[in-house]
């Protein structure tokens, strides 16, 4: 930072900003990407601008630490410009990406060409996850080259890893632990998915009622009492995706209480939507896990109340448009693009009191930058960056997907009435979004990397 005699680069005035669990009346002093100083207006250096904020809210730079942005191979799909831009809109300042593309990310080679393509093109900070290699000699490699964290994908064989082989897995998940760094987990079990999906289909279902029965809440469950049963064999943190049901949180809740170092993520659809929406809406609410019955948003919604869930996150998963839609629901491609919904429907929630700003922070700004370990992020503190999500509490208005900025224009929540929306986002110090215009280029994100230990 610059010394205080000299001019700094900007200053927010007339904002609230969430800062220590309490949302004070201050002016925000940014240079050089960090936040220089937090404080009465009175007392702000010089600065070459400032922006009036109108007594709008800053909330420390909102993290999503589960988005597919695609790019490469499946660039039809997303990229990484238009799936940062999506991100940016939607007031998140920093995206983690999952492995699954083409090439998939699993080898320090494959992650290093992926920073270099994502370097030039993001918009807002973007880290990595990498599926786990063939050899675990080569996970040392990758932990090296700046993964922030390795991905487990139980339903379906994606990475080099055998997931059929408990002793496989619980060797990768020793070398993770013994390098301090972590495992997520899609948690749906493969030998019943699969079992069950074929018996329906030599029956002739196809249908979404035949979807949910081959993704059952046994198959979740199933999954995450295995892993939990690794996991305890070794030294090594495991987080869990998009945890979808009641008795799968019960049974992560209890391992924690026994002192397993685990955490899990609830995703808006899982939270806000329930399976009489996805048989009203159809195909293109198609997921996995999918949307659940009623008693299993209200048990994840608790969950958020009583400390049990450590993550929100998007899981943004997007598709053309063409891919949504099948005779046959195998041929689906599930996933729903959530990047600009997700922080427009916590605020709704926020309004109708069944959420607070204080849950919005923890979820998806401090625990995120705790657990991945990224460093001067997550908070509004002096030295640390100045990633600022920027949002009206008060906003009204209907989310429209086709004006998003995703490639993917749809999404279950289209044209839902909300209240409160992301209208600023500051990446590093620089206006990324102002008002759902981007308003920067090509490159203006950062790549992350987790602090390797």
């Amino acid at each position: 930072m610059r010394a205080t005699s000299l001019t700094i680069d900007l200053i927010l005035n007339n904002t609230k900003a969430y800062i220590d669990k309490k949302i004070i009346d201050c002016s925000i002093a940014i240079d050089n990407g960090k936040i220089f100083k937090v404080g009465k207006e009175t007392r702000m250096p010089k600065a070459q601008k400032s922006l009036n904020l109108k007594n709008l809210l800053v909330l420390p730079g909102l993290i999503d630490i589960h988005v597919h942005l695609r790019d490469e191979g499946k660039a039809y799909k997303e990229d990484f410009y238009s799936g940062t831009a999506a991100a940016a809109t939607g007031g998140i300042t920093s995206v983690l990406d999952m492995p699954n593309n083409e090439p998939v990310t699993m080898s320090a080679e494959t992650l290093r060409n992926r920073m270099h393509i994502a370097e030039r093109r993001a918009l807002v900070n973007v880290g990595f996850y990498s599926e786990f290699p063939t050899n675990v000699e080569e996970i040392k490699n990758i932990v090296e080259e700046g993964a922030v964290a390795f991905k487990l994908f139980l339903a379906d064989q994606i990475g080099g890893l055998n997931i059929d082989n408990d002793d496989a897995v619980l060797d990768a998940f020793k070398s993770v632990g013994r390098l301090k760094s972590l495992v997520a987990v899609h948690a749906e079990d493969k030998a019943l998915l699969e079992k069950t999906k074929n018996e329906l289909k030599k029956s002739g279902y196809n249908n979404l009622g035949a979807f949910l029965k081959a993704h059952s809440e046994e198959v979740e469950l199933k999954a995450i009492k295995r892993v939990l049963r690794i996991s305890r064999k070794a030294c090594v943190k495991v987080h869990f995706c998009h945890v979808s049901t009641k008795s799968g949180l019960e049974t992560i809740v209890d391992a924690k209480k026994s002192g397993m170092q685990i955490t899990c993520e609830a995703t808006p659809h899982h939270l806000f939507l329930s399976a009489n929406d996805l048989r009203r809406i159809g195909t293109s609410a198609l997921t996995m896990p999918p949307i659940r019955e009623q008693k299993n948003p209200m048990a994840l919604l608790k969950g958020i109340k009583n400390g049990w869930v450590d993550f929100l996150a998007t899981d943004h998963a997007p598709h053309a448009i063409k891919e949504k839609k099948a005779d046959v629901v195998w041929n689906v491609k599930v996933g729903i693009p959530n990047l600009e919904t997700i922080v427009p429907l916590l605020l709704t929630a926020v309004n109708r009191g069944q959420l607070s700003i204080t849950d919005i922070v923890r979820l998806m700004a401090e625990k995120p930058a705790e657990t991945f370990k990224l460093e001067s992020r997550g908070y509004l503190k002096t030295g640390g960056d100045a990633d600022l999500t920027v949002v009206d509490l008060k906003a009204k208005y209907k989310i429209d997907a086709s004006k998003f900025h995703s490639k993917a224009k749809y999404s279950p929540f289209d044209q839902w009435k909300v209240k409160g929306k992301p209208v600023k986002t500051f990446v590093n110090g620089r206006l990324i979004m102002d008002e759902g215009e981007i308003v920067a280029g090509a490159g203006s994100g950062r790549i992350i990397r987790r602090k390797h230990v």
